[in-house]
Parts: C-alpha cells; sequence; structure tokens
C-alpha cells in the first residue's frame, strides 16, 4: 500500500493542508464554469506545483538575479515588554514609521537606519508602537498570543465569519459557449477588473487572466506597486494607472458597465468615496460580481484598517505558535494567508459566475488565519533554515551573522526548490523574467500567460 505524500512544509500549523485545500477549490470551480459553458475539461494541480506557487516570488528571477521583497523597517522589533511586527515595504509605510521615530527621510545605510528604529521601539511597550504606527498611517500589530487574540475585540467581532462568505445577487449577462479557439482557456471572453494590491488579489486576478479572462488591472499613478509584487502574480493580465481622484467616471462610465467581475482589495472604506463600496456596488449592479478583500473583515474595531500577511500572523498568534525560540516570534515558511485566500476568492467568483449571477463575495486574511489556527495540529518536527526566513527580518538587528539577528532553526521544513521545466522565462518590458505560474494544468497543459508592462497599458476592455 503506498504511503502518504509527505507535507509540503512540515512544522507546527498545517500549512500544506490550507495551500493544497485553497487550489483544490480553485480547480474544481474552473471545472464547473467550463461545464456551464459546454465545455468539459480536466483540471489537475499537484503538492509540487501547490509550493511552489505560494513562494512565487522567493522563485522569481529578474536576468537571473533574485529579489529583495523584505524592506529593511518590515520584520521584528524587539519592544519593552514583547515584540512587534512592522511592515514598510511601500514607501508611504515606510515614511509613516520614519515619522513615528523622528527620523529622516530614507538616506544613509539601511541597517543603520533600522538599528535606530530598533533602539526606540525597544523602550516602549509593544501596543504602544502598534497604536502610534497606526495613527500616523503605518502597519504595524503587536505580536500575540493565539489566547490573546481569541480574547481581542477584532476577534470576538469576527467570530462565526466565514473565511469566503457569498451573498448572491441578480442573473448575470448570459454566459457565452466557448470558441473552440479558447482551448484551455475557460475564461475566454469574461471582463475582469482588478482593483487589488500585494499578493492575495493578484494571485486571484492573474489565475482569472491565466484561464483566458480579459484582467485589467488598476493603480493608482501615485503608488504604483513594488516591481516584484508585479512580476510574481502578473501573469495573463494588463495593468494601467488610473487616478481614481480625477477619473473615477472612466471606471465607472466605460469599464464597470462592461466587466463581468470587479476585484477590491484596498482597507474597508478607502475607496467607498469613489464610488466603490462594495455592498453599493453590489446592489446598482446585481449581474456583475464583486470581490472584496480586506485583512482584518469588515466589521469589528479594525474593520477598517489595513494589514499584510506577515502583519496578520503577528497579531493573531501564527508567529507565537510558528516560533522555534520560545524567545522570538517565528513566521511562516511562506505567505500562506495571503495565496490560500487569492485562490479561495477566485474559486468563488468562478462558481457564481457558473451559475449565472452575479453577487458580492467577501475573503479576509484574518479568515484564513483563523481556519489555520483551528485546523488539527501538523507534525511538529523541526525544519530547516529556508522557513521562517522566507518571512523577512527577525528580532532586533545582529551585529555579525544573520542579518535577522536569529541564530534559532527555523521550525518548518523548507518547501519544494524549482528546476527548469517549474518556471515560466519571458521577455518582459521589466528584463528577462522567470516565474512560478499559477498552480494547474487544463487537459495537461499548465495555465500561464504574459506578463506585460507595470502601469503600462490602455485604460479600456480588448475586444470581446
Amino acid at each position: 500500500m503506498p504511503s502518504a505524500p509527505a507535507p509540503l512544509w512540515s512544522g507546527p500549523l498545517d500549512v500544506d493542508g490550507l495551500a493544497q485545500g485553497s487550489v483544490r477549490a480553485a480547480a474544481d470551480a474552473v471545472v464547473r464554469l467550463a461545464a456551464a459553458r459546454g465545455a468539459r475539461i480536466a483540471v489537475t494541480t499537484s503538492p509540487r506545483a501547490v509550493g511552489l506557487a505560494f513562494a512565487a516570488v522567493d522563485h522569481l528571477r529578474i536576468d537571473g538575479e533574485p529579489t529583495h521583497p523584505w524592506a529593511p523597517l518590515s520584520g521584528f522589533f524587539a519592544a519593552a515588554d514583547g515584540w512587534v511586527r512592522l511592515h514598510g515595504n511601500y514607501p508611504h509605510h515606510a515614511a509613516a514609521i520614519r515619522g513615528v521615530f523622528d527620523l529622516p527621510d530614507a538616506e544613509g545605510d539601511a541597517q543603520q537606519e533600522r538599528q535606530r528604529i530598533a533602539e526606540r521601539i525597544g523602550s516602549l511597550p509593544a501596543q504602544e508602537v502598534e497604536d502610534r504606527v497606526v495613527a500616523a498611517g503605518g502597519i504595524a500589530a503587536a505580536v500575540r498570543t493565539p489566547q490573546q487574540w481569541r480574547e481581542h475585540p477584532q476577534s470576538r467581532a469576527m467570530a462565526g465569519t466565514p473565511w469566503v462568505g457569498v451573498e448572491p445577487g441578480g442573473p448575470a449577462r448570459p454566459l457565452p459557449s466557448l470558441p473552440v479557439a479558447a482551448g484551455g482557456r475557460p475564461l475566454a471572453g469574461l471582463r475582469v477588473l482588478d482593483l487589488t494590491r500585494v499578493i492575495a488579489g493578484p494571485t486571484a486576478s492573474q489565475l482569472l487572466g491565466c484561464l483566458g479572462a480579459d484582467v485589467l488591472r488598476l493603480d493608482p499613478p501615485h503608488r504604483p506597486e513594488l516591481l516584484d509584487a508585479h512580476l510574481s502574480t502578473g501573469m495573463g493580465k494588463r495593468s494601467g494607472l488610473l487616478d481614481l481622484r480625477r477619473d473615477a467616471a472612466v471606471l465607472h462610465e466605460e469599464l464597470l458597465p462592461a466587466a463581468d467581475v470587479l476585484l477590491l482589495g484596498y482597507r474597508p472604506g478607502a475607496l467607498d468615496r469613489f464610488g466603490l463600496e462594495p455592498a453599493a456596488l453590489a446592489a446598482a449592479h446585481p449581474g456583475l460580481v464583486v470581490g472584496a478583500l480586506s485583512a482584518w473583515g469588515s466589521v469589528g474595531p479594525w474593520g477598517g484598517r489595513a494589514g499584510f500577511d506577515s502583519i496578520v500572523q503577528a497579531a493573531t498568534g501564527i508567529a507565537v505558535a510558528s516560533a522555534a525560540d520560545p524567545a522570538r516570534p517565528g513566521a511562516l515558511p511562506v505567505q500562506a494567508l495571503d495565496h490560500a485566500t487569492g485562490f479561495r476568492l477566485a474559486a468563488a467568483v468562478m462558481d457564481l459566475l457558473a451559475q449565472g449571477r452575479g453577487g458580492l463575495v467577501r475573503a479576509s486574511l484574518l479568515g484564513a488565519a483563523q481556519e489555520l489556527l483551528s485546523a488539527p495540529a501538523a507534525d511538529d518536527g523541526p525544519g530547516s533554515p529556508s522557513g521562517i526566513a522566507a518571512d523577512g527580518p527577525l528580532g532586533t538587528p545582529a551585529a555579525a551573522g544573520s542579518p535577522s539577528g536569529s541564530t534559532a532553526a527555523p521550525v518548518f521544513a523548507p518547501g519544494p526548490e524549482p528546476v527548469e521545466d517549474d518556471l515560466i522565462e519571458q521577455g518582459t518590458p521589466h528584463g528577462r523574467v522567470r516565474a512560478v505560474p499559477p498552480p494547474l494544468r487544463v487537459d495537461g497543459a499548465r495555465v500561464h500567460g504574459h506578463i506585460g508592462r507595470s502601469g503600462g497599458a490602455d485604460i479600456r476592455w480588448s475586444q470581446r
């Protein structure tokens, strides 16, 4: 009798189950949508493909060189009474952190800047650091235990809320039969307007685009997407710039009326002034599928707060549960909350399309964290050095040795390493790129797509 396959990432939390379950949900939804359009297809995946996709940014290469997605002001810092995690990858968030601690704009040695901030944080309670950074428009979370998070008002407000919730709307425009030329592209002819950022939302829209949808992603010109984020989740879609402060009418009058799907990934409330409140949109466009993604959910005291996968890990107790050293927090081996939520969001969107209905899909990173923490414990054997390091700097800066200051062995084992056939290599306006495609095959052929210029697309739909 064959033995069960080894988990992708052995460790104390069932990251493997979270990852593979989300991709299987997406694969099943593709089959249902294709069937609704009159096509019978086989959609498959594999643990190896899932493992590589969830570590896509780690395997990204631009002209043969790896990227460095974690900025110096991102990571764990020791506070006077515990730990806090900051996220400073985006320039405006890094500027907020510097403002809180009275540091000048970025200049000089980055590690010296990190050291100065570490010294200031070391004299403050973790909760005060969180409060001050968030009040200044930055991103931070005090590191909590799972029990502390269960007692937190946001945890209580979201108790019982599903990871992905669906509110069906009205009838959508009829799905045309798949043209013979569509081949393995079961979403051909559908239009997706993508207003998401970072990993979770772009993972969903990348999958939809690589399956044939015309995906148009829009970013504000004053805050373009980070290049590594664009390249690692940018297959199969077009990327353009639209300033909603000036040109919201373009979106409402030219793009939305012809869209089948709208994906929103900014913090709840951030786009309301542009007529993009999810429930109101779903009511005004009952045949439109609206996917609304958030870090913490849309209710509760943190319902309007921004966040990222690593910050949700810190706040909810995942960082404590993932620690190899009791004295320091740890992290998941990949940004699993982001990727898993992206695939679950895509699955729910495709199911509404298959049913011929519009509706509102709400998904949150917090929901993924709650799912992971409530799952049966996985193997808690020790891992190897590529686990926690995948989630960026830990602790205060080291004087020597590891740049993260951590000497403890990670608690999660590493995922698979790619070989040449696992990656898609292509010329792009940003150089020669090798990237991991979505982890699905349609009738044996893996899905993938072209990566275009970030912000370089015309703001209009392609012909159906």
